[in-house]
């Protein structure tokens, strides 16, 4: 019976894993869309309602429809700021992970989503003000746009890939939920202590390419200067690299290096890591 009980709990476990990754996947896919690919949309088609630039800041800025949709956006970031750093924030992931146990990282990620979700539904776009700039005379009008979907797509394709690299089951919550049901504790504190550091200090490791994604837009409009500044202060400031996080870095590229060319160097890279 007790078995039974076990493996009715592991398959629950399991269940909740995978579809929150689901959902988490459906967010990851609809922020690019939000983020990226549809802003840069209007100029392709030929859309010109982001903004006007027929009406003078002075006058945009005391407009009540101006003045609503950046006080709503405002409060979409606030509240996508507050989930992320109040789960973070130590005394309360201890909380949720003493009640949550191996699902503590799901149940960050998909509050992590629906706050996104959230945010992406209601973001009340700026139409109503001049944009901060936009490129609307040719041939930029036409090839910028398409410099920049370039860009934004070679951007997304190298944090997947940096995601993908950087524990992506344990980042996403499905690795401990596995460990869990094996017997096998937790994955992080498996890691090195130099790893286990890094994470504390980096989990996000897509800062340059999501400041490349955020701001690289044919069209500004201050909806959209308000998002960029946001994320981009927010990524800045949540994060904490020192020299000792850099030196672990260096000394994993270049074993990761040595073994593409030397494969013998395998368990010296291992003995490094447990050194650490």
């Amino acid at each position: 019976m007790a078995s039974v009980t076990v493996t009715l709990r592991g398959f629950s476990l399991c269940a909740v894993a995978l579809i929150t990754f689901g959902f988490v996947f459906i967010t990851g896919a609809d922020f690019i869309r939000f983020i990226s690919f549809g802003a840069i949309y209007h100029n392709i088609t030929g859309e010109t309602t982001l903004c006007q630039d027929s009406v003078p800041w002075s006058v945009a800025l005391r407009d009540s429809s101006v003045l609503g949709c950046v006080a709503v956006d405002v409060g979409l970031l606030a509240v996508f700021i507050l989930q992320h750093s109040l789960l973070a924030w130590s005394p309360v992931k201890q909380a949720c992970q003493s009640v949550l146990g191996s699902l503590n990282r799901t149940a960050y990620c998909f509050t992590t989503a629906l706050a996104l979700q959230f945010l992406m539904r209601y973001w009340q776009p700026v139409t109503s003000a001049p944009c901060l700039w936009a490129v609307r005379h040719a041939p930029w009008s036409i090839w910028f746009p398409l410099i920049c979907f370039t860009l934004h797509f070679l951007c997304w394709a190298i944090i997947c890939s940096i995601l993908m690299i950087f524990d992506y089951p344990e980042l996403m919550g499905i690795k401990q939920v596995y460990y869990e049901c094996l017997g096998l504790g937790d994955p992080l504190s498996q890691k090195p202590a130099a790893a286990q550091r890094l994470l504390s200090h980096f989990r996000h490791p897509v800062c340059l390419e999501l400041a490349v994604v955020l701001w690289l837009l044919p069209t500004l409009s201050l909806d959209r200067l308000l998002l960029s500044a946001t994320l981009s202060a927010y990524v800045a400031l949540a994060h904490s690299l020192d020299k000792q996080d850099l030196a672990y870095l260096r000394l994993q590229v270049n074993s990761k290096m040595c073994l593409f060319g030397k494969p013998h160097l395998i368990s010296t890279t291992a003995d490094l890591d447990k050194r650490e």
